[in-house]
């Protein structure tokens, strides 16, 4: 059975990077699976609900900001996949990853180019790993109200910018990352 990987989160300036494992298996009946930014968040809500109780096997990981930081992106972000591989109960007979980079796993694994277009499997991982990761933002907003996350998610918007220079950055804010690490700078 194949399995589908894709990550949520790589872009903003606070918070995990997100990913999940899907395997839908050959009786699949999930209609409207599409690209989680292609869908509107009331429909990603209500595919992910569909996906939890009729896939085959799932699972949802992440990479804290720590590993972030101390990783970069990339390798947090393959982190994070691995783990959602490994988190399957079924082990899956190949995984196709969206994107340009598979992570280390014991499995044979693909990247796909847009295959959160193009593969139902990845489709469903991109709206488990998208509608998860919001989940938890909204989670951060109620912590850290100053930030707000429940508007952009830890996005880097005007927005954010400007209360991170207001506030400062917080415990969840990813200290690599460019606007972050020069407002850190500005503070010494």
């Amino acid at each position: 059975m194949r399995c589908g990987v894709d990550e949520a989160g790589r872009g903003p300036l606070a918070g995990p990077v997100f990913a999940a494992a899907v395997i839908l298996g050959d009786a699949h009946r999930i209609k409207g699976l599409a690209d989680s930014k292609m869908l509107s968040a009331v429909k990603r809500e209500a595919l992910a609900v569909q996906i939890r109780r009729s896939a085959v096997a799932w699972a949802v990981a992440s990479a804290s900001v720590e590993e972030i930081d101390a990783l970069n992106i990339l390798q947090a972000t393959l982190l994070a996949m691995r783990r959602a591989v490994e988190s399957l109960a079924l082990a899956p007979t190949e995984v196709l990853v969206d994107g340009l980079y598979c992570p280390r796993i014991r499995h044979p694994a693909r990247a796909v180019v847009r295959g959160d277009a193009l593969i139902p499997e990845i489709s469903a991982a991109s709206i488990l790993a998208k509608t998860s990761r919001d989940a938890l933002m909204l989670a951060l907003h109620a912590q850290y109200p100053d930030y707000g996350f429940a508007r952009h998610k830890g996005y880097g918007t005007a927005d954010h910018l400007e209360a991170l220079r207001a506030h400062g950055v917080s415990g969840v804010h990813r200290r690599t990352f460019a606007p972050v690490r020069l407002l850190l700078a500005d503070d010494c």
